[in-house]
């Protein structure tokens, strides 16, 4: 999948600068160096011209101050007169941190701030810096900051300047998404060879700001091949195929038939916006089977999809009539994806008929809101056999699915999702802020894109739709690269409509709009330009 971007912990990026270093001949010292050139060349990409800025760069005693060590220097040799604050002896620095303070000596030592006094003494000179690096901490903090370093970050925050974290915003604890105290609060951040778990999932990821992932010279061999590393974050660099060139002698035909069992009595909306965001996607056909009296709605909401009647209980839901006089099975039969759930309702009955089908159904499978609810408790009815079965819960869904509380799976969402993918042999697409796609193989995608503005009615019906109408124009593409680009997508298109028409207030049917401009958005990338 396009340019994997492994998500790592601490232990795990340490082990990889370890094997850099032993396996493949790069001194840890080249790689410290790299570390501060990275955050030079993002300075001044971002703050140019840096003569107009006072910069003042936090250091620690760690591999994270030797990193702002080298910044220092650079920025020196650069003719700027960055100010270095080492917040430690320089008795306690060593190996190439030590070795770097020694090179920054050698053009004007840093200021030594050691202890709670000195720094009283200090922070009035501070107010006047615009430009902060943070460089104290890094990656190794497991337990809330306190005493002393805990006054420097929070005067670091209450600055009136821009605050570029090296690495990871002290405070942070890189192997959690949870906000363990006060941290720096970043304006952006700039971190090497991979992402953390702490720039990635919120609420840690909201300290982080803009999220800069540099090469330091670690091989891309040393981040393949671990069953271990496991979780990526998906970019558009993963997508490059969904804008694939259409053949000119193209038909609807190339493109997939969806089938669509959605709606009821007043939830029309649900299906016809899985419908339109099936079309939107690029399907070539889309037919919704949909309860007799819902059908004139569904239908009325938009001229480009097929309606079929089908027998309802007095609920105005599916009814197991469906099945017994055939006409189910003879809509089911040539489509190229089946969707269920969107507005089906909760009626026993028709809950029943969804188990029948979907069991019975050989074609390529995306089970989502009432769909899901069938089996709640008994997902050992949902058999696959080899067969592409896509679950897309929110917490709540997910929470009936596995029994679980939502509060459990939310604190546990990687867990929960790949243990449940790998154990019901499903892909699963867990909804949310950071939307996971868990596969059976126990690989686990995150998503990027998004916003709270989707926090709205039919914005899971949305994505149904995506993912039914990809699956059905890319039937030959491994399923975990066609959900990735599902998600990625829906993402992306409510980021534009939260941009068109403001995050509170928008709808479902925005989003909806605007798939295709997302496809657009990730062709024209700059990452994709270079493709």
């Amino acid at each position: 999948m396009g340019d994997t971007v492994k998500i790592l912990t601490a232990k795990q990026m340490q082990a990889i600068d370890r094997q850099t270093t032993e396996r493949y001949g790069v001194p840890s010292l080249t790689l410290m160096e790299n570390a501060g050139t990275r955050v030079v060349e993002f300075l001044v990409e971002r703050f140019s011209p840096l003569e107009r800025h006072e910069i003042a760069i936090f250091c620690g005693a760690g591999n994270n101050g030797g990193d702002g060590f080298v910044a220092a220097r650079l920025l020196r040799e650069k003719g700027m007169r960055p100010r270095v604050l080492l917040m430690a002896e320089p008795g306690a620095l060593r190996g190439d941190a030590g070795a770097n303070y020694h090179r920054l000596n050698a053009s004007g030592p840093p200021e030594i701030i050691s202890e709670a006094e000195a720094w009283e003494r200090t922070k009035p000179s501070l107010d006047s810096v615009s430009l902060v690096v943070d460089a104290l901490l890094g990656t190794g903090l497991s337990k809330p900051l306190g005493g002393f370093l805990l006054e420097v970050v929070q005067q670091i925050n209450r600055l009136s300047a821009a605050r570029v974290a090296v690495d990871l915003p002290s405070g942070l604890a890189a192997d959690s998404g949870d906000l363990i105290g006060e941290c720096v609060r970043a304006d952006a951040s700039v971190t090497f060879t991979a992402p953390k778990y702490a720039q990635v999932f919120p609420p840690a990821c909201e300290m982080v700001g803009e999220l800069r992932v540099c090469d330091i010279g670690t091989p891309a061999e040393a981040l393949e091949g671990d069953p271990a590393l496991f979780l990526r974050l998906l970019s558009p660099g993963d997508l490059v195929w969904v804008n694939m060139r259409r053949k000119m002698d193209s038909h609807k035909g190339l493109y997939g038939h969806v089938l669509l069992l959605a709606g009821s009595f007043g939830k029309a909306g649900a299906a016809a916006l899985a419908a339109k965001s099936a079309l939107r996607s690029g399907a070539g056909l889309v037919t919704v089977g949909t309860p007799r009296s819902a059908l004139p709605i569904v239908a009325s909401l938009g001229m480009e999809w097929m309606t079929e009647p089908l027998p309802e209980t007095p609920a105005g839901t599916l009814s197991l009539r469906a099945l017994e006089d055939g006409t189910l099975d003879a809509l089911v039969g040539g489509k190229s994806v089946l969707a269920v759930g969107p507005g089906l309702g909760s009626n026993p009955e028709t809950q029943e008929l969804i188990r029948t089908v979907i069991n019975g159904v050989t074609a390529p499978l995306v089970l989502d809101a009432d769909g899901l609810n069938a089996f709640g408790g008994r997902m050992d009815e949902l058999t696959t056999d080899g067969r592409v079965r896509v679950l897309t819960p929110h917490p709540g869904e997910m929470a009936r699915l596995s029994g679980h509380s939502t509060a459990e799976i939310q604190k546990h969402r990687v867990e929960v999702a790949r243990k449940f993918a790998t154990h019901y042999h499903v892909h699963l697409v867990l909804k949310g802020a950071r939307t996971l796609i868990a596969a059976p193989d126990g690989q686990v995608s995150v998503n990027p894109t998004g916003n709270p503005g989707m926090a709205t009615g039919g914005t899971g019906d949305c994505l149904t739709g995506v993912t039914a109408g990809l699956l059905a124009q890319f039937p030959d593409r491994p399923v975990s690269e066609v959900l990735a680009a599902a998600v990625y997508l829906h993402g992306l298109a409510g980021d534009l409509a939260a941009r068109t028409v403001g995050p509170v207030g928008m709808m479902a049917g925005d989003l909806a709009d605007l798939i295709p401009a997302a496809r657009r958005a990730v062709k024209d990338h700059p990452q994709l330009a270079r493709q």
